[in-house]
């Protein structure tokens, strides 16, 4: 039997990143279903950090986020996280044109945001595409993430703070307790626990069934990315700077320049069940017949595709705290396609939320607007 405060269920990056954030304060076991970590889309993200990216509430978390991806290497002991890697959002008919527009309206002012660009100042920037686009808007803020050195820093400083990793412990069954919380695993663990943090991603409302709890109308969506090569790998790089990430501003396609490869995706959004996510073959064609009509990479071949799941709450804000009837039991949950990016203030944010305590003095963001009663 595992004692603990908090039991965390989940050890994508929602959950490593708030365990290590309560285990500062509370005694921490984590439970991982797969062997390895991370495994589904902690490990599949295109791993980027944009701000301006998602609905307002996302928006206020990237921001906070930024300056605490400066500091978590020196806490973490991990190398810097962030590598810089400006995206050009571009558009070249009607719906793209009136999305960016829209876009530039409603984030005016915010830290951060993308800003417009002349076209031809954006072909220059990115001659790969087949002509200048019609508008176009630049985020200069944006970075690469070491999504595997963030996820491993915090997996080691858990365990630096006292707290428990149990791999390949799928949660089977969780009940009331007394005035805690008693789980099995798969793998025959028993654990004990005064909270549960649900951090499950695309798992999370099956976990709330188990104990009983209504779940926060969570549905995990298919993404696609595949890696393609390409012939001269010189066009990949401009002035001597790898290619910005490159991305349709009505959010049809993106691509970004790995190595010798694109990466590309058709920013599909298919409704799955929580699983191991595989690529669609149709998504994998339409990436490349999207990026191939707007640049002129020539991709004739895929090297590996792949899938992921985000998991999105019908407003695509976060989905954080408990219900009333149901105290004890905590959602982190919805991260959808910034768990990465806004994972420091998130977790912050969410510790603060279990823990009963203020939130951090540096995330703009009212948890009330993420609490999980809102969904009711």
């Amino acid at each position: 039997m595992e004692t603990a405060d908090v039991l965390v269920v989940g050890g994508g990056i929602a959950g490593v990143s708030v365990a290590w954030e309560l285990a500062a304060h509370a005694r921490v076991v984590l439970t991982e279903a797969e062997q390895d970590l991370p495994v589904h889309s902690t490990a599949r993200s295109a791993a980027t950090y944009i701000p301006g990216h998602g609905s307002g509430p996302f928006r206020a978390l990237i921001d906070a986020s930024g300056p605490r991806f400066a500091t978590l290497p020196e806490q973490l002991g991990t190398p810097p996280l962030l590598s810089p890697r400006p995206v050009l959002h571009v558009a070249d008919d009607d719906p793209a044109v009136d999305r960016l527009a829209t876009t530039l309206r409603e984030q005016h002012g915010e830290p951060g945001a993308p800003v417009a660009l002349d076209p031809a100042q954006a072909w220059r920037r990115a001659p790969v595409l087949r002509r200048a686009p019609r508008a176009a808007a630049w985020t200069a803020g944006a970075c690469d993430v070491d999504t595997a050195a963030l996820h491993d820093g915090y997996r080691r400083g858990l365990r630096a703070r006292g707290g428990t990793v149990l791999r390949g412990a799928r949660v089977a069954t969780l009940d009331r307790d007394g005035s805690g919380w008693s789980a099995t695993t798969t793998a025959g663990h028993r654990v004990r626990a005064a909270v549960v943090v649900d951090a499950a991603g695309a798992w999370a409302d099956a976990v709330a069934a188990l104990a009983g709890v209504p779940g926060a109308g969570l549905t995990p969506y298919r993404r696609t990315i595949a890696a393609c090569p390409v012939g001269d790998p010189s066009v990949l790089t401009v002035d001597g700077a790898v290619l910005p990430m490159i991305a349709d501003a009505a959010e049809r396609w993106y691509l970004k320049a790995e190595a010798d490869v694109v990466l590309v995706s058709p920013a599909d959004e298919t409704p799955a069940e929580p699983g191991d996510a595989r690529p669609d073959e149709l998504d994998v064609a339409l990436a490349l017949d999207r990026v191939g009509s707007a640049t002129t990479l020539g991709l004739r071949s895929v090297r590996t595709a792949w899938a992921g799941l985000r998991t999105f709450a019908p407003d695509r804000a976060p989905v954080l705290g408990a219900r009333p009837e149901h105290p004890g039991f905590f959602f982190v949950a919805g991260q959808g396609g910034s768990g990465i990016e806004s994972a420091p203030a998130l977790a912050a944010l969410a510790a603060s939320v279990v823990l009963g305590r203020p939130a951090p003095a540096d995330v703009d963001l009212d948890p009330a607007v993420c609490s999980v009663t809102r969904l009711s």
